[in-house]
């Protein structure tokens, strides 16, 4: 197979899908050139890909202890500048299309009638057996389904619930890394503000917590609780060394302390129907799941850490054969694809 030219798009609304970029970047420059389209603002990563194209297409915003912000994510939707950016895109001079959930990219090939593969978690919300919450939201399954259309899908999750889905790319600095337990609890919780969840940590002094957060920029250290900045190789030394994990309802933060042996409490964010979907499935493995936090989560996370129920390791991802699939199954260039009108 001769070099390929390969479109990656990203969407930037959290760290995850910047991670797993990074991570799938060298077997995909190993088959060809790559160039990388970032769409959003909301991630916290430097960028360790070539970036070519850029677009700010649809960010998150929070509300200040845990919950989505409908109000100031419609507010900067911009429609007319996300049709101008997916009608400037140059796609048809790339040999495949990757669309890891990136609204614009999806609308530039249906203008201009290319096929294209949704490589990513998202991708495995297409397939029924994927697990759902009980209160199914009938808009968070129209935009699971339909925000970033492909004519081919190959997603990640915890456990393989279908064909085409894949268990998660896990980063090199885990892979049969050497884990320990130095009883610290690691707390990546980016929908709360700091003063949302103090309280709660400085009610348990014997327990030590190091807390990524947003607006910190030096590590400094008051009482029981160590201040990091986002930062990911502090991450993962901190997830390396932990006793357990206080985490959201993404998908890659839970799915590194699975691999890695490490319990996890997953706090979903309220009204984001994807964690909801990803709270369900982790409460089917044994993860102890909160749908909300109340004066009692310092004795949660006090039983939490005594409990000597340990949740199931799962496996990573096994790349080549991934990509394998991917080249495989993905549709031909000079198939015909209906165009908009």
């Amino acid at each position: 197979m001769g070099k390929l030219k390969i479109f990656y798009a990203v969407q930037a609304t959290g760290n995850g899908h910047i991670s797993r970029a990074q991570q799938l970047y060298p077997y995909l420059k190993n088959m060809g050139e790559v160039d990388f389209f970032i769409s959003g603002n909301n991630a916290n990563l430097n960028f360790n890909i070539p970036v070519k194209y850029r677009s700010k297409g649809c960010s998150l915003h929070y509300s200040k202890c845990g919950g989505l912000n409908y109000f100031n994510v419609i507010k900067n939707i911009k429609p007319f500048m996300m049709y101008k950016d997916a009608s400037s895109l140059p796609l048809k001079k790339y040999d495949i299309i990757i669309n890891d959930f990136d609204f614009v990219t999806s609308l530039a090939c249906k203008l201009k009638g290319l096929p294209s593969v949704q490589l990513g978690h998202q991708a495995s919300f297409q397939s029924s057996l994927t697990p759902r919450p009980d209160d199914r939201s009938l808009i968070g399954e129209l935009i699971l389904k339909h925000y970033a259309h492909a004519t081919n899908h190959i997603g990640f999750h915890f456990q393989k619930y279908d064909t085409f889905v894949f268990p998660p790319v896990i980063k090199n600095e885990f892979i049969n890394a050497r884990t320990n337990d130095f009883k610290h609890v690691t707390i990546y919780l980016p929908s709360f503000q700091r003063h949302c969840l103090i309280e709660t940590y400085k009610k348990l002094p014997h327990i030590h917590f190091h807390w990524f957060l947003e607006g910190i920029d030096v590590i400094h250290t008051q009482e029981n609780i160590t201040y990091y900045p986002i930062n990911q190789e502090l991450f993962n030394v901190s997830l390396l060394t932990c006793h357990g994990l206080i985490t959201g309802g993404g998908f890659e933060t839970p799915a590194e302390a699975l691999y890695l042996g490490k319990k996890i409490i997953s706090i979903p964010i309220k009204n984001h129907y994807e964690q909801q979907c990803n709270a369900a499935a982790l409460k089917q493995m044994g993860v102890l799941v909160l749908n909300d936090v109340d004066d009692n989560f310092s004795n949660i996370i006090d039983k939490w850490y005594d409990d000597k129920n340990t949740n199931p390791r799962i496996e990573a991802n096994n790349i080549d054969e991934t990509l394998e699939y991917l080249i495989d199954t993905y549709p031909s260039k000079n198939k015909i694809i209906p165009q908009l009108c």
